[in-house]
């Protein structure tokens, strides 16, 4: 992602739920031809509330925006770890990585919403049973992304010889999301870096660090990627607020606090044109 050569780190989660795919990929191409370091889709199939609303899909826009933007970050915050079965991530996540140019960033984390997994007659089991597909499917991902031949034997995928190529390079960094204490101790182990949302992010770093520290790893060595509160559907999110009235200050505030980068949600027109606005003061 840009640094701070290029102004703040703030990505931008462009909202999924009551959007279309040419809105979503047009605000993708004004925020990287504003300069913002990275778009990031959601993971989910339906609205939380109205169901019959439109819901952009998370890896198939992405895909869009490959092909369709210069320099911007792709980024899934998160992807669901029960929506799609490892092996077909690795090569969606490796296709994008690709025809990007290298730009992916997978977010993934244990999911919620059962009632979206029932209607759909996908797998919903409790939440340990979803952490441990989460380290397995991470497992999965990093071996695949090597071309193989792999073979593996987990609790809950198996592979035989499997080959997968291209094979990406570099190979998308992963991102753990998590906001619960086992949660972060998985990230700090297995993770390039810790995806919270900034309501549990103070109160559960100090867990993180102590679980790098336990791990051997250097913090220097992961991103730290704070998600801030979204807001509503259909609703402006950004327009007045702090970050696109002082986003260099704001991000400061952030950065000081021990985060890498932060992503702020987009879910209207004018939450856009807001954050084109902002970038002219960076």
């Amino acid at each position: 992602m840009a640094g701070e050569a290029g102004g703040p780190r703030i990505g931008v989660a462009i909202g999924s739920i009551g959007a279309t795919p040419r809105w979503w990929l047009e605000s993708a191409r004004r925020l990287d031809a504003a300069g913002y370091p990275a778009v990031w889709s959601w993971d989910h199939f339906v609205g939380r509330g109205d169901r019959t609303v439109p819901d952009v899909e998370q890896w198939t826009i992405l895909a869009a925006a490959a092909a369709s933007t210069e320099r911007i970050g792709l980024g899934t915050f998160v992807t669901n770890v029960m929506n799609r079965h490892p092996a077909l991530l690795a090569r969606m996540a490796s296709t994008v990585q690709e025809l990007s140019g290298g730009r992916v960033t997978l977010g993934i984390g244990i999911g919620g919403g059962k009632k979206e997994h029932d209607a759909y007659g996908m797998d919903f089991p409790e939440a340990a049973e979803r952490a441990r597909r989460l380290a397995e499917a991470v497992a999965v991902l990093r071996a695949l992304w090597t071309g193989g031949p792999v073979s593996l034997e987990g609790e809950f995928y198996r592979l035989r010889e499997a080959v997968a190529h291209p094979v990406p390079d570099p190979a998308p960094r992963i991102l753990i999301g998590a906001e619960s204490p086992a949660g972060v101790r998985l990230a700090a182990r297995i993770g390039d870096g810790w995806a919270p949302e900034d309501a549990v992010y103070a109160q559960l770093l100090p867990a993180y660090l102590d679980a790098l520290a336990a791990a051997g790893r250097p913090r220097a060595d992961v991103a730290v990627v704070v998600g801030m509160a979204s807001g509503r559907s259909y609703r402006d999110n950004l327009v007045g607020g702090p970050w696109v009235t002082a986003p260099r200050e704001t991000w400061a505030g952030w950065r000081d606090a021990g985060a890498d980068e932060v992503i702020v949600t987009a879910r209207t027109t004018a939450d856009i044109d807001a954050l084109v606005e902002a970038a002219n003061r960076w």
